[in-house]
């Protein structure tokens, strides 16, 4: 079975999927080799997510007994439960959270706002989530993007009409201080991570050229994701290059004897 990337986010990880989406490149540029698994759900917050983790990732549990000199000793220990469609746990996630927690309070999207210090704690118990799937599995941070207020506004108006909102729902100063906390939380636990607040930043008119409608991705937007997520693949046992396909190239297999690649490559076929 091939091994498992999960992309675990909002709606820039659920949008990711589609024509020029960061997930989908993924999906091509691992294709026969792992699958990607889109988790993203549009409008959640951290605090939701967290509902959605024994959900997704169950966990099941097993009683371990050792035998100590002055007697014995049992403890439960929480791992991936094997009984699910796949017997084992993805190996590596993103985790791209935050554009939602930094709506404003009094706004129109307050019931998404999540405090600062909630986001980072909310963060840091999906970690420990997922390293009880897996103490290997590798976890990648991504930071909220920035935000494009008068884009924001633009879409708005484009939508609502005179009823859109007067204020914006969200500032790139306040979506900033999420994406400090998110790579600050990455930093505490050696967490590889991804700044694309700042990033994204670094290229001028990044207002336009990067964001859709002020904080969803534009083509040019998920192509920045992509390669900067790549970026640290590579860096790791993960990257493309380094992984077999699940199955023998075409050009692999005789064609008078074609067993012969599927019994090097897939013995249990």
């Amino acid at each position: 079975m091939r091994p498992q990337i999960v992309l675990f986010g909002d709606s820039i990880t659920e949008q990711s999927f589609r024509l020029g989406g960061w997930g989908a490149s993924l999906a091509d540029t691992y294709s026969r080799k792992a699958d990607i698994l889109n988790r993203g759900y549009g409008g959640y917050n951290t605090r939701w997510a967290l509902f959605l983790l024994h959900h997704l990732f169950p966990l099941s549990t097993r009683l371990v007994v050792r035998d100590k000199r002055r007697g014995t000793v049992q403890f439960v220990v929480l791992q991936w439960d094997s009984t699910m469609d796949n017997p084992t746990p993805p190996v590596a996630a993103t985790i791209f959270f935050g554009a939602n927690d930094a709506a404003l309070l009094g706004r129109t999207s307050e019931r998404q706002h999540v405090p600062l210090e909630e986001y980072k704690e909310n963060l840091r118990r999906i970690i420990q989530h997922f390293k009880k799937c897996s103490p290997s599995m590798l976890l990648l941070l991504i930071t909220p993007p920035p935000v494009d207020e008068a884009g924001r506004f633009g879409h708005a108006r484009s939508m609502y009409g005179d009823k859109a909102m007067q204020l914006p729902e969200r500032t790139n100063e306040v979506a900033g201080e999420y994406a400090k906390q998110c790579v600050e939380l990455a930093r505490e636990l050696g967490l590889p991570s991804i700044n694309l607040w700042s990033k994204m930043q670094e290229t001028e008119g990044w207002q336009i050229k990067f964001l859709s409608d002020g904080l969803h991705l534009t083509p040019e937007g998920n192509a920045i994701v992509y390669q900067e997520v790549v970026k640290v693949l590579n860096e790791t046992s993960l990257s493309a290059t380094k992984m077999s396909s699940d199955v023998p190239h075409h050009s692999e297999i005789d064609g008078q004897n074609p067993e012969k690649a599927f019994k090097l490559q897939c013995p249990a076929i």
